[in-house]
């Protein structure tokens, strides 16, 4: 990884950002990783991603549950704990204020994450795409239901988790290598993008499929692209890449409507 400071992004391709933003009637957000970096979340990849001798790639599959349920459970309850001290930051706040701002008028705003924090919902956003899962969540090995009871204790109990509803065996509501994205989201992305005017990218890499071809779909369709990341990595789809982080940068997107005191919004 490059070890350059890129310059930070002139107040003029501020401003251009902003208008778009204040103009745009269908609204998409791609986030990544890099959206919740400012929270303090870890990465659980790569080189810091160590957890006792096991890395993330061999805990996160079906066949590690499958030979030993205990142990992924309880790499996924120690990752519930870190996560469970982080707040949402500015550039969650802003993207919440955003989303009221664009429906109360009318537009259309989706977000689309590859998070599975759940700090975009903390910070109020209502219907996250949330294309990898939630750690929060649960879905059960036998019957499928999935639970959204985020009161589960922490740290784990002796026993695993069982469904309430016929009794099976709990796994995260995470989707592990090997195994497909949620279609119904996947289009539901696809869609979003397809069709909105200005798509911004938040703080990821752009290298992860199918999220990674969001930006060009858009672009293709006519949408204006932004990206907001300390080093450009959406590719030629991108009009204007602000460099920064998503909590410095995100927060002075908003509409000037919305930059004293978050005027002209409604908390409801």
């Amino acid at each position: 990884m490059s070890t350059h400071t890129p310059e930070p992004p002139s107040p003029r391709f501020i401003r251009e950002a902003r208008r778009r933003i204040a103009a745009a009637r269908a609204i998409a957000v791609l986030t990544g990783a890099g959206m919740s970096a400012d929270s303090g979340v870890p990465t659980f990849r790569g080189a810091t991603g160590l957890w006792r001798t096991h890395r993330a790639e061999e805990l996160a599959t079906p066949e590690a549950f499958s030979r030993d349920p205990r142990l992924v459970w309880e790499w996924y309850d120690w990752r519930r704990g870190l996560i469970a001290a982080a707040r949402p930051n500015a550039g969650h706040d802003a993207l919440a204020v955003l989303e009221r701002f664009v429906e109360q008028r009318g537009g259309r705003f989706t977000l689309i994450t590859q998070n599975v924090d759940g700090l975009h919902t903390e910070a109020g956003s209502r219907r996250p795409l949330e294309l990898h899962g939630n750690i929060w969540m649960m879905r059960c090995t036998a019957c499928h239901a999935v639970s959204t009871d985020r009161r589960v204790p922490l740290p784990l109990a002796p026993e695993l988790p069982a469904c309430a509803r016929c009794g099976g065996l709990l796994r995260p509501h995470i989707v592990w290598f090997g195994e497909s994205l949620d279609p119904t989201i996947i289009q539901s992305a696809v869609d979003a993008a397809t069709a909105c005017d200005l798509l911004l990218v938040i703080g990821t890499s752009g290298v992860v499929q199918p999220a990674a071809s969001l930006a060009s779909m858009a672009r293709e369709a006519g949408a204006w692209v932004v990206e907001v990341n300390p080093e450009r990595s959406a590719g030629p789809a991108v009009h204007c890449w602000l460099a920064g982080r998503a909590a410095d940068i995100v927060p002075r997107l908003l509409p000037e409507a919305l930059q004293a005191g978050r005027k002209g919004i409604s908390e409801a």
